[in-house]
């Protein structure tokens, strides 16, 4: 049996798929402006990049686009509507700007699928988690999946993943005590379960330890077959244990949208647990200096949480609290 644990929170939403009790894909929405994937929005030509197959789009959200192909007689300057098929994505030393085309004829703008329609999609029973039940995202390990998000390390000292973010794939590096006979299947394994409650997306490298034989290096292989659902490419394993995985990439995965701003995903964790802290009413937030400077800014966000505690909310700096030690009281 499976369902969707889902959660408007404020600043972001949450959802959580469920199978036989174990958290198997975890997703986050912040809030913005920026285009999702399958809208279709009005924007105007600023440039064309050599060969002129392809140009930069600005929306009317002053949002960048990249468009290809471009239209044969569309010139700098002129409107044209794009669809986005992946989002922008704020990899490290190298933003990347959303990616669209020009859609079909007789389509309108309109906004991208939000997370809620995204998992009502998928035909999966939905069961909303508001703050005054219990919590059932963390009953699943919730926090403890956000911690290995932004770490990147998962598992023991049998068997580990270490995952590295770059520009030209997704890295996972699998160690561990095991044997390399039992390591590379169970390594396989994690990284597959890792990929799908992540939502890692594009190339994604696997680096299993070098194991005896071309059997043992199918055994492992097969793991992945077994453990992360179609659709995506894998290449076999080769000698050295490496193998490829290719998933289709709409937008940013669970790391990249938390490492983007580490204070904002603190400052989000912080107001989560705010609001289910206690029985409701008055409440002060103590937190590092980044995350109170933050959400003083973001009074729209304090007085939200205070309307639904049913009390002021206050905020208390702290310097010699890390970003993820804020408490509520």
């Amino acid at each position: 049996m499976a369902e969707w644990l889902y959660e408007e929170g404020i600043g972001e939403a949450r959802a959580a798929l469920i199978e036989h009790g174990k958290l198997v894909e975890a997703l986050v929405e912040r809030e913005g402006e920026q285009a999702r994937a399958g809208a279709v929005v009005q924007g105007r030509l600023i440039a064309t990049v050599i060969p002129k197959k392809r140009g930069i789009v600005r929306l009317t959200s002053g949002e960048e686009v990249l468009l290809e192909p471009i239209p044969p007689r569309l010139a700098e300057g002129g409107n044209v509507l794009v669809e986005i098929l992946r989002e922008a994505i704020a990899e490290e030393g190298r933003p990347k700007r959303a990616k669209g085309r020009v859609p079909g004829p007789g389509v309108k703008p309109h906004p991208g699928p939000s997370l809620l329609q995204r998992i009502r999609a998928t035909g999966v029973p939905i069961l909303p988690c508001p703050a005054h039940e219990e919590d059932r995202l963390e009953a699943h390990g919730w926090s403890e999946l956000m911690e290995e998000a932004m770490s990147g390390e998962i598992g023991t000292e049998a068997a580990a993943l270490r995952l590295y973010l770059t520009p030209a794939m997704l890295l996972i590096d699998v160690d561990g005590s095991l044997p390399p006979a039992q390591l590379g299947p169970k390594g396989a394994k994690l990284a597959a379960q890792a990929v799908r409650r992540m939502g890692l997306s594009g190339s994604i490298g696997i680096d299993l330890p070098t194991m005896n034989n071309k059997d043992e290096r199918m055994i492992a292989a097969a793991q992945i077959d077994k453990y992360l659902p179609l659709p995506f490419e894998r290449t076999a394993v080769n000698g050295f244990g490496f193998l490829q995985i290719i998933r289709r990439r709409e937008r940013a995965n669970l790391m990249e949208v938390l490492r983007e701003d580490p204070v904002l995903t603190a400052a989000l964790a912080l107001l989560r647990r705010a609001e289910r802290h206690g029985q409701g009413g008055a409440a002060t937030l103590t937190a590092a200096p980044a995350i109170v400077d933050l959400l003083h800014k973001r009074q729209d966000w304090i007085e939200l949480l205070a309307r639904r505690r049913g009390g002021p909310v206050g905020l208390k700096a702290d310097a010699a609290l890390s970003l993820a030690a804020g408490h509520v009281a």
